[in-house]
């Protein structure tokens, strides 16, 4: 068995795959947030229960109507989407003229809300969610195995970041978008339907983070808490990235993943804060973050 800095190879890129795995899923989340917060300038606290929330409606699509996992990618992002989408039509959009402190305690309430209709439905043990037959097994990449699910996982969330970094920073309707939010009025008179732009756009970032979701179900048992173990990291991830810097949530999302996933090899006792020591660390030299925007 070959070691690396004395440490067993396997065991290294084995814990390395790991910190990709799940530095996917904080660049996934961390973007949701941060096209909500980039757009709207809402600090979305409920993030985490919507991730939980589209975990479970994909478990039930498979489990009530015998939906898989392939339709459930989209179905339930969709289903997921249209909820964030009432929620911001009854509720959010009365928000964005008050203080930050409004949206953030309003949103922490709408997550306990979630999760505790989701607790009182399904109880708080996991369920499992099989991994579908085209994605089973593993591939031998000479130095370890790569379980192809979790190969999947960070090819798929690759592309999803990308492609919504592209649409935000590339695209006509991103440009509209981001006029939107340093001059409503105007673009308002240009005849842009503004509302209606905020309102897909706050239901976009709930469907990322909905597709997340179900990226996530065989991985992590679905349960009504995983989302709660995961938004203190995301929002470490957000603000080390820059508060609603679309590139700085993908790059410190898949950096910080790894950055966890080896410190569990070299320093195990620190793998649970070294990223709240990066936040801190990074915070003092750059109050803005990383990727963030001067002010």
């Amino acid at each position: 068995m070959f070691t690396i800095l004395g440490i067993p190879g396997p065991l290294l890129f084995g814990q390395l795959l790991l910190g990709v795995i799940n530095g996917a899923f904080y660049a996934m989340l961390s973007l949701g947030l941060a096209v909500i917060f980039g757009m709207l300038n809402i600090i979305n606290f409920a993030h985490g229960a919507l991730f939980m929330m589209g975990a479970f409606v994909s478990w039930m699509l498979l489990n009530y109507l015998g939906i898989g996992y392939f339709p459930s990618l989209i179905l339930s992002p969709l289903i997921v989407g249209v909820f964030g989408l009432v929620l911001e039509k009854t509720i959010i959009s009365r928000l964005y003229k008050l203080d930050h402190v409004y949206g953030l305690l309003l949103t922490f309430g709408l997550a306990l809300v979630i999760e505790g209709l989701f607790r009182n439905a399904y109880g708080s043990s996991g369920m499992p969610y099989r991994i579908p037959d085209a994605l089973q097994g593993a591939t031998n990449l000479g130095f370890m195995f790569l379980p192809n699910y979790r190969g999947w996982v960070v090819l798929v969330a690759i592309v999803v970041c990308l492609a919504t970094w592209a649409i935000i920073e590339k695209t006509f309707l991103g440009a509209r978008l981001r006029a939107a939010t340093e001059n409503a009025p105007l673009v308002q008179a240009f005849g842009v339907d503004v509302p209606r732009l905020i309102t897909l756009t706050y239901a976009g970032g709930i469907a990322l983070a909905a597709f997340a979701g179900v990226l996530a179900a065989p991985i992590y048992s679905v349960n009504p808490n995983m989302g709660s173990s995961f938004i203190n990291t995301v929002f470490a991830v957000v603000v080390i990235g820059g508060m609603g810097s679309i590139m700085g949530s993908i790059v410190t999302g898949f950096g910080l993943g790894v950055i966890e996933g080896l410190t569990k090899v070299f320093y195990p006792q620190a793998s649970a804060t070294v990223i709240f020591l990066v936040m801190v660390i990074v915070l003092l030299a750059m109050p803005r973050g990383l990727f963030g925007k001067a002010v």
